[in-house]
């Protein structure tokens, strides 16, 4: 890659992996991986063992309370603004065999925003 991607990828992601003993792309893809499939810290250990990296899982725990809030804000940051006319939609959908609401922010394209299953109502 050239500089100017490499300034770009830093770009997006403002996090300092100051002190970190591993390097940034490990450390990112092992809290993605937790936060995106929802594994076991002893699970998450031995796929990155598969991978050529020996990780404790107690690190891989310090990682994600660590780099989770960050992560979660440089993607915020990064998200495109929406529209100024957008609205809630409202219906009951079954999942998994159980009936929940669904609340969904649409712009008016049609394009889903945000979206949120809940057990209850809300009022």
């Amino acid at each position: 890659m050239n500089d100017l991607q490499n300034y770009q990828i830093e770009s997006l992601f403002i996090i300092s992996f100051k002190g970190a003993q591993y390097p940034k792309d490990v450390i990112l893809f092992a809290v993605y991986f937790y936060v995106r499939h929802g594994v076991f810290y002893r699970d998450l250990e031995e796929i990155m063992r598969e991978r050529g990296k020996s990780v404790d899982h107690t690190t891989l725990n310090r990682w994600v309370r660590q780099y989770t809030a960050a992560a979660a804000e440089a993607a915020r940051r990064r998200k495109r603004p929406c529209e100024r006319s957008w609205r809630m939609d409202e219906t009951y959908i079954k999942v998994k065999s159980a009936w929940v609401y669904l609340y969904r922010a649409v712009d008016k394209h049609g394009k889903t925003l945000d979206f949120m299953l809940s057990g209850r109502r809300n009022k």
